[in-house]
C-alpha cells in the first residue's frame, strides 16, 4: 500500500514478482516521488475513504475466489483444472521471485523505462482482457437472455503438419463469451489510453480473483512454507535494500488496486492514490481458499477455518495501515498478514483438537486428485484432439483458424496447451 502521485505504482504481481512482490507500504508524503512536488496532505475523511475502499476491494477477490476454487477443484473438465502448488514449488517460489525482482531492477537501470513499460502495458493488456473475460463469464451466464441463440466457436493454434502436427492452443467459446471479450477489450483500451484508476482496478480485481481461484496449495504445510518464505522475502527487499521501492516506482501495470485520497475534493479526476499490491491479496488469498476447501472436506457444514482466516486477514491489513501511519515508514504488508493468516487458524485448530488432522490431510479430496490426474494426461496428449483439426487446411508450419462448433463447449479462456 502506498500514498504516491499518479503515475507511480506499487504493484503486487501476477507471476512470481507479481504475486508476492512489490507490495511495500508507504506512509503519506514520504514516497520519493513527492520530493519534486508540493506535499499533499490528505483529509481524515479522504484517508478513511481510501483505505476503507482498498480493504473492501481486497476482500472481494479473496471471498469470491475462494468460493469459486471449491467448484473449480471439482470440475471434470481438464481445461478447468487449477494449478497445484507443491511443497517444492513453494520452497523455490521466493528464490524465483527474488531473481525476477532483481532482474527487473537491472532492466530499469540499464534500459529506458518508457520502452520497458510499453512492452509491459501490452503484455498486461492481453492478460487483463482474458482475466476479466473469465471473471465475467459466470455472471453473463446468469443474465444472458434465453431467447437469443447461442453459437459456439473454437480457436485452434497448431504447429507442424501431417503426423507431426501439434495443438498448441485450443479455445472453445460461445456468444456469451464473445460479449465478455468485447466488454473486456473496451476496458483494456480505456486503460491503455487513459491509465484511469477505475480501469486499473477492474483488471487488478480480475487478476486477483483468478489467482485465488486457480492457484491451489496441495496442503497446509505447503501453505505455511509459501507464506513463510514470502514473509522473509518481503521483509528483506523492503527493509534491506532499495530494489523493491525502485522497481515499484518504475513499474507501470494494472497489478495493484488504487483509490484516490482526494476523491472528495477532485472527484474522478483525483490523482493522489493509496495503493495495495496484488501480492498482498493473492498470496494470503490462496491460503484462505485452501482453508475453505479444508472446511468442505471435513463435511461438518461449518466454515470455521475460512471465517477465522478471513477475519485474520482483515486484522492483519488493518494493522499494516495503523503501523504505517504511526511510524511514517514503508511497511511490507506480508510482515503482518502472514502471522495473522497462519496463526489464527492454527490456534483454532489447536483448541478444537484438529491440528494433527489439518496437517495430515489435504484440502483436495480423492476425487479432486483423480480428476486432476486425468486432466493432466489430457493436456499433455495433443493427439487426442487431432480429430478437431480440419483436414482441408493445407499443411503449413503453423496454422491458426476459427471454426464454428456445434457441441463440446467449454468456457472462454480455457485452453489445452502442450
Amino acid at each position: 500500500m502506498a500514498d504516491v502521485n499518479q503515475g507511480s505504482v506499487l504493484p503486487g504481481e501476477t507471476s512470481p514478482p507479481a504475486l508476492d512482490g512489490l507490495n511495500a507500504t508507504d506512509s503519506n508524503g514520504t514516497d520519493a516521488v513527492n520530493a519534486t512536488v508540493a506535499k499533499f496532505v490528505a483529509t481524515p475523511e479522504g484517508t478513511a475513504l481510501a483505505y476503507g475502499s482498498l480493504v473492501f476491494m481486497a476482500l472481494l477477490p479473496i471471498f469470491f475466489g475462494a468460493l469459486r476454487s471449491v467448484s473449480c477443484g471439482k470440475s471434470k473438465n481438464s481445461s478447468d483444472m487449477p494449478e497445484t502448488i507443491t511443497g517444492r514449488d513453494a520452497a523455490r517460489f521466493p528464490i524465483i521471485a527474488s531473481c525476477t525482482l532483481f532482474g527487473l531492477y537491472l532492466f530499469f537501470k540499464i534500459f529506458s523505462q518508457e520502452y520497458i513499460n510499453l512492452l509491459l502495458s501490452m503484455y498486461f493488456f492481453v492478460l487483463g482482457i482474458l482475466a476479466l473475460s473469465h471473471t465475467m463469464s459466470p455472471f453473463m451466464n446468469r443474465i444472458f437472455p434465453a431467447n437469443i441463440p447461442i453459437k459456439q466457436y473454437q480457436l485452434l493454434f497448431t504447429q507442424g503438419s501431417g503426423e507431426t502436427k501439434e495443438e498448441m492452443v485450443n479455445y472453445e467459446f460461445d456468444t456469451k463469451d464473445m460479449i465478455c471479450l468485447v466488454i473486456s477489450t473496451v476496458v483494456g483500451v480505456w486503460y491503455i489510453l487513459k491509465k484511469h484508476w477505475i480501469a486499473n482496478n477492474l483488471f487488478g480485481l480480475a487478476f486477483a480473483l483468478n489467482g485465488v481461484e486457480l492457484l491451489h496449495l496441495n496442503n497446509i504445510s505447503t501453505g505455511c512454507i509459501l507464506l513463510g518464505g514470502l514473509f522473509v522475502y518481503d521483509v528483506f527487499w523492503v527493509f534491506g535494500t532499495n530494489v523493491m521501492v525502485t522497481v515499484a516506482k518504475s513499474f507501470e501495470a494494472p497489478i495493484k488496486l488504487v483509490f484516490p485520497q482526494d476523491l472528495l475534493e477532485k472527484g474522478l479526476g483525483a490523482s493522489q492514490f493509496a495503493m495495495l499490491g496484488l501480492g498482498d491479496i493473492v498470496i494470503p488469498g490462496i491460503f484462505i481458499a485452501l482453508l475453505l476447501r479444508f472446511d468442505v472436506s471435513l463435511k461438518k457444514n461449518t466454515r470455521t477455518y475460512f471465517h477465522t482466516s478471513f477475519l485474520a486477514y482483515i486484522f492483519g491489513l488493518g494493522l499494516t495501515i495503523w503501523v504505517m501511519h504511526t511510524f511514517k515508514h514503508a511497511q511490507p504488508a506480508l510482515l503482518y498478514l502472514v502471522p495473522a493468516c497462519i496463526g489464527f487458524p492454527l490456534v483454532v485448530a489447536l483448541l478444537k483438537g484438529e491440528l494433527t488432522e489439518m496437517f495430515r490431510g489435504t484440502s483436495e479430496t480423492a476425487t479432486f486428485s483423480a480428476s486432476r490426474k486425468h486432466g493432466s494426461l489430457e493436456r499433455r496428449n495433443p493427439k487426442r484432439c487431432s480429430q478437431r483439426v480440419s483436414p482441408r487446411i493445407a499443411p503449413t508450419e503453423t496454422n491458426i483458424f476459427l471454426v464454428r462448433r456445434g457441441a463440446g463447449r467449454m468456457p472462454y479462456g480455457q485452453r489445452d496447451m502442450v
